[in-house]
């Protein structure tokens, strides 16, 4: 029997949403069940200044400060909220948040201090889990693979995870739980961007302005010419690899139903590299609750494309989960990526422990 624990873990996302929080209850390995969780929306000022430093310009340490109390707070509400001591909680995976991401040159970096979070809270936490990987020559993500994987042991293969936030990602895994994993894409970054250009909002709510709008297919052609979609996986982006297009005379609906498709197409491009194709895709991140999305993610992909909840599971709060369940294993010195998911040479530990005080 192996030892069960309890792990909040913590997600801020690359679409600068909010923060995720999740309780796990895992060995770490198959067995989890799921516990309360919460999501915050960042103050509009926080989250200003946390789109003005990435790239790791400005203020970081005064930002990462600011990010990290933001996270002690998620963390004690949601203990509050649900009558759970601080000792009932035996670890916190504690993500950060990505302000750049050069695999390339081994370079990632995601602010936040595991240290000011553990002395918050007063609970252990796991943090820089990106590191040890990026070091040894892996991509240093996507990292929620292995919890896809522990999730989806008795669903059928082969089975394609997509998470849709700011950059997308998929997990492929095979009918004998071979895992492979990399970025596709854009997800909602440059959707966002655009809306945000045009004084829309922070995205496309609904779909509502891409379901109003033309593709503009030679622009679209120009964006699926880019080199990325031809490299071998497992390869990994970071948030500003792409750019939204200077493209005179795009109306907003048009530049919406453009980048919409374009995200839809470059998962259709990615699934060009999976060792079989999946039987259906389980969408997570944000992008599930865009019908204009995945209405293209069907007609691209030709096979049936749900969001996560059909198979029960909470497509809000999957990659907060995820470093719950990786914050556990970091406990038993188990691996965090695999050379399927990140590129790595080996199946390799990561992550850093930070004590509360005594």
């Amino acid at each position: 029997m192996t030892n069960m624990r309890t792990a909040v873990g913590l997600m801020s996302g690359t679409s600068m949403d909010g923060i995720d929080a999740a309780i796990l209850f895992s060995d770490g390995r198959g067995q989890t069940r799921e516990g309360p969780a919460l999501s915050m929306p960042y103050e509009r000022a926080l989250k200003a200044r946390l789109r003005a430093v990435v790239g790791g310009r400005g203020e970081v340490a005064m930002v990462a400060e600011a990010l990290t109390r933001a996270h002690a707070d998620v963390v004690l509400k949601l203990l509050d909220e649900n009558n759970i001591t601080i000792d009932e909680i035996d670890i916190i995976g504690f993500h950060g948040h990505t302000i750049l991401h050069q695999p390339e040159v081994r370079k990632t970096w995601q602010i936040g201090d595991g240290a000011l979070l553990a002395a918050l809270t007063g609970i252990d936490v796991v943090d820089d889990f990106r590191t040890a990987d990026v070091a040894l020559g892996g991509q240093g993500a996507p990292l929620a693979p292995l919890y896809h994987g522990a999730l989806a042991v008795a669903l059928p293969k082969p089975l394609a995870v997509l998470n849709t936030g700011g950059v997308a990602n998929v997990t492929w895994i095979g009918r004998d739980d071979q895992i492979l994993a990399f970025d596709t894409g854009p997800g909602n970054a440059l959707i966002d961007d655009w809306v945000r250009r045009c004084g829309k909002g922070d995205m496309d709510r609904d779909g509502l302005l891409a379901c109003a709008g033309q593709v503009d297919q030679g622009a679209l052609a120009v964006l699926l010419a880019n080199g990325y979609f031809d490299l071998t996986p497992p390869k990994s982006l970071d948030r500003d690899d792409f750019a939204v297009p200077e493209v005179p005379g795009w109306s907003v609906e048009t530049g919406a139903a453009t980048l919409t498709a374009f995200t839809a197409q470059a998962v259709a491009l990615a699934a060009r590299h999976l060792p079989e194709a999946p039987g259906q895709w389980l969408v997570c991140g944000g992008g599930r609750q865009n019908p204009a999305l995945m209405s293209a993610l069907a007609a691209a992909l030709k096979v049936p494309v749900m969001p996560v909840e059909t198979v029960g599971w909470r497509g809000d709060f999957l990659e907060a989960e995820a470093f719950a369940y990786l914050a556990i294993r970091h406990m038993d010195g188990l691996p965090l990526s695999l050379p399927g998911t990140t590129g790595v040479p080996y199946p390799l530990p990561g992550g850093r422990l930070n004590h509360h005080a005594a």
